[in-house]
Protein backbone atom coordinates (compact mmCIF):
# COMPACT_ATOMS: atom_id res chain seq x y z
CA UNK A 1 0.00 0.00 0.00
CA UNK A 2 2.96 2.32 0.64
CA UNK A 3 3.94 2.17 -3.04
CA UNK A 4 0.37 3.00 -4.14
CA UNK A 5 -0.16 5.88 -1.71
CA UNK A 6 3.30 7.39 -2.15
CA UNK A 7 3.07 7.18 -5.94
CA UNK A 8 -0.39 8.76 -5.93
CA UNK A 9 0.60 11.64 -3.65
CA UNK A 10 3.88 12.41 -5.38
CA UNK A 11 2.45 12.46 -8.90
CA UNK A 12 -0.80 14.26 -8.00
CA UNK A 13 1.17 17.10 -6.44
CA UNK A 14 3.93 17.15 -9.07
CA UNK A 15 1.35 17.24 -11.86
CA UNK A 16 -0.30 20.46 -10.70
CA UNK A 17 0.87 23.18 -13.06
CA UNK A 18 2.80 20.62 -15.16
CA UNK A 19 2.70 20.87 -18.95
CA UNK A 20 0.49 17.79 -19.20
CA UNK A 21 -2.08 19.49 -16.97
CA UNK A 22 -1.89 22.55 -19.21
CA UNK A 23 -2.34 20.19 -22.17
CA UNK A 24 -5.46 18.71 -20.54
CA UNK A 25 -6.95 22.20 -20.24
CA UNK A 26 -6.02 23.02 -23.83
CA UNK A 27 -7.64 19.82 -25.11
CA UNK A 28 -10.76 20.51 -23.04
CA UNK A 29 -11.15 23.94 -24.61
CA UNK A 30 -10.50 22.63 -28.13
CA UNK A 31 -12.80 19.61 -28.04
CA UNK A 32 -15.33 20.45 -25.31
CA UNK A 33 -15.83 16.70 -24.80
CA UNK A 34 -14.46 15.75 -21.39
CA UNK A 35 -15.03 11.96 -21.38
CA UNK A 36 -12.90 11.10 -24.45
CA UNK A 37 -10.16 13.36 -23.07
CA UNK A 38 -10.30 11.69 -19.64
CA UNK A 39 -10.14 8.20 -21.19
CA UNK A 40 -7.30 9.30 -23.48
CA UNK A 41 -5.32 10.53 -20.47
CA UNK A 42 -6.08 7.32 -18.58
CA UNK A 43 -4.94 4.99 -21.38
CA UNK A 44 -1.85 7.07 -22.24
CA UNK A 45 -0.81 7.32 -18.60
CA UNK A 46 -1.34 3.61 -17.94
CA UNK A 47 0.83 2.71 -20.93
CA UNK A 48 3.53 5.29 -20.28
CA UNK A 49 3.76 4.79 -16.54
CA UNK A 50 3.61 0.98 -16.72
CA UNK A 51 6.66 1.08 -18.97
CA UNK A 52 8.38 3.59 -16.70
CA UNK A 53 7.65 1.64 -13.50
CA UNK A 54 8.79 -1.59 -15.20
CA UNK A 55 12.00 0.10 -16.31
CA UNK A 56 12.65 1.35 -12.78
CA UNK A 57 11.88 -1.98 -11.14
CA UNK A 58 13.99 -3.93 -13.66
CA UNK A 59 16.90 -1.53 -13.36
CA UNK A 60 16.72 -1.78 -9.56
CA UNK A 61 16.66 -5.59 -9.67
CA UNK A 62 19.53 -5.68 -12.16
CA UNK A 63 21.58 -3.01 -10.41
CA UNK A 64 20.74 -3.87 -6.81
CA UNK A 65 23.66 -2.27 -5.06
CA UNK A 66 24.23 0.58 -2.63
CA UNK A 67 25.52 2.74 -5.50
CA UNK A 68 22.25 2.30 -7.42
CA UNK A 69 20.18 2.99 -4.29
CA UNK A 70 22.18 6.18 -3.71
CA UNK A 71 21.47 7.12 -7.35
CA UNK A 72 17.73 6.53 -6.79
CA UNK A 73 17.82 8.68 -3.64
CA UNK A 74 19.69 11.43 -5.46
CA UNK A 75 17.21 11.25 -8.36
CA UNK A 76 14.37 12.00 -5.93
CA UNK A 77 16.32 14.98 -4.60
CA UNK A 78 16.92 16.16 -8.19
CA UNK A 79 13.17 15.78 -8.82
CA UNK A 80 12.57 18.03 -5.81
CA UNK A 81 14.62 20.77 -7.47
CA UNK A 82 13.02 20.20 -10.89
CA UNK A 83 9.53 20.41 -9.38
CA UNK A 84 10.23 23.97 -8.27
CA UNK A 85 10.60 25.08 -11.91
CA UNK A 86 7.21 26.04 -13.42
CA UNK A 87 6.18 24.33 -16.66
CA UNK A 88 4.60 25.95 -19.68
CA UNK A 89 3.18 24.44 -22.82
CA UNK A 90 4.83 25.85 -25.94
CA UNK A 91 2.71 26.51 -29.01
CA UNK A 92 4.65 23.95 -31.06
CA UNK A 93 3.88 21.29 -28.43
CA UNK A 94 0.13 21.93 -28.64
CA UNK A 95 -1.55 19.14 -30.59
CA UNK A 96 -3.28 19.88 -33.87
CA UNK A 97 -6.59 18.01 -33.77
CA UNK A 98 -6.78 15.40 -36.53
CA UNK A 99 -8.08 12.24 -34.96
CA UNK A 100 -10.81 13.27 -32.53
CA UNK A 101 -10.65 13.92 -28.82
CA UNK A 102 -9.70 10.43 -27.58
CA UNK A 103 -6.95 9.61 -30.06
CA UNK A 104 -5.51 13.14 -30.03
CA UNK A 105 -5.38 13.05 -26.22
CA UNK A 106 -3.92 9.54 -26.15
CA UNK A 107 -1.12 10.38 -28.58
CA UNK A 108 -0.41 13.84 -27.17
CA UNK A 109 -0.31 12.69 -23.53
CA UNK A 110 1.84 9.67 -24.27
CA UNK A 111 4.38 11.78 -26.18
CA UNK A 112 4.37 14.84 -23.90
CA UNK A 113 4.85 12.57 -20.87
CA UNK A 114 8.10 11.18 -22.36
CA UNK A 115 10.93 12.54 -20.25
CA UNK A 116 8.50 14.60 -18.17
CA UNK A 117 9.10 14.85 -14.44
CA UNK A 118 6.18 12.54 -13.63
CA UNK A 119 7.59 9.85 -15.94
CA UNK A 120 11.05 10.21 -14.38
CA UNK A 121 9.42 10.09 -10.94
CA UNK A 122 7.59 6.91 -11.97
CA UNK A 123 10.89 5.29 -12.97
CA UNK A 124 12.37 6.27 -9.61
CA UNK A 125 9.28 5.03 -7.74
CA UNK A 126 9.47 1.73 -9.64
CA UNK A 127 13.12 1.42 -8.63
CA UNK A 128 12.32 2.32 -5.03
CA UNK A 129 9.35 0.01 -4.49
CA UNK A 130 9.96 -2.83 -7.00
CA UNK A 131 6.17 -2.99 -7.47
CA UNK A 132 5.16 -2.19 -11.05
CA UNK A 133 1.42 -2.66 -10.52
CA UNK A 134 1.13 -0.51 -7.38
CA UNK A 135 3.41 2.21 -8.73
CA UNK A 136 1.58 2.30 -12.08
CA UNK A 137 -1.80 2.38 -10.34
CA UNK A 138 -0.65 5.09 -7.95
CA UNK A 139 0.99 7.33 -10.54
CA UNK A 140 -1.98 6.93 -12.88
CA UNK A 141 -4.38 7.77 -10.06
CA UNK A 142 -2.24 10.80 -9.23
CA UNK A 143 -2.38 11.95 -12.86
CA UNK A 144 -6.16 11.55 -12.91
CA UNK A 145 -6.57 13.39 -9.58
CA UNK A 146 -4.65 16.35 -10.99
CA UNK A 147 -5.99 16.35 -14.56
CA UNK A 148 -9.70 15.51 -14.35
CA UNK A 149 -10.55 18.67 -12.38
CA UNK A 150 -8.40 20.64 -14.82
CA UNK A 151 -10.50 19.35 -17.71
CA UNK A 152 -13.73 20.48 -16.07
CA UNK A 153 -12.58 23.62 -14.28
CA UNK A 154 -9.65 24.69 -16.44
CA UNK A 155 -8.37 28.16 -15.91
CA UNK A 156 -10.71 28.82 -12.97
CA UNK A 157 -8.86 26.15 -11.03
CA UNK A 158 -5.48 27.72 -11.76
CA UNK A 159 -6.74 31.12 -10.54
CA UNK A 160 -7.67 29.62 -7.15
CA UNK A 161 -4.62 27.42 -6.52
CA UNK A 162 -1.27 28.85 -5.47
CA UNK A 163 0.97 26.85 -7.79
CA UNK A 164 4.12 28.01 -6.01
CA UNK A 165 2.91 26.46 -2.75
CA UNK A 166 1.86 23.24 -4.49
CA UNK A 167 5.29 23.02 -6.13
CA UNK A 168 6.93 23.51 -2.72
CA UNK A 169 4.87 20.68 -1.18
CA UNK A 170 5.63 18.37 -4.12
CA UNK A 171 9.33 19.27 -3.95
CA UNK A 172 9.24 18.57 -0.21
CA UNK A 173 7.78 15.11 -0.84
CA UNK A 174 10.45 14.29 -3.41
CA UNK A 175 13.14 15.56 -1.02
CA UNK A 176 11.80 13.50 1.90
CA UNK A 177 11.65 10.33 -0.21
CA UNK A 178 15.16 10.95 -1.56
CA UNK A 179 16.60 11.54 1.90
CA UNK A 180 14.76 8.48 3.23
CA UNK A 181 16.29 6.28 0.50
CA UNK A 182 19.76 7.69 1.21
CA UNK A 183 19.39 7.16 4.98
CA UNK A 184 18.16 3.59 4.48
CA UNK A 185 20.99 2.83 2.04
CA UNK A 186 23.57 4.21 4.46
CA UNK A 187 22.16 1.84 7.06
CA UNK A 188 21.29 4.51 9.58
CA UNK A 189 17.84 2.97 9.99
CA UNK A 190 16.59 -0.54 9.38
Amino acid sequence: MEALFTSTAVVALAEIGDKTQLLAMLLATRFRRPLPIIFGILVATLANHALAALLGAQAAAFLDSPVFRYAVGMSFIAMAAWTLIPDKLDDEEAPRPRFGAFLTTLIAFFLVEMGDKTQIATIALGARFHDVVSVTAGTTLGMMIANVPAIFLGHELLKRIDLAKVRLVAAGLFLIIGLWVLVQTAGWIG
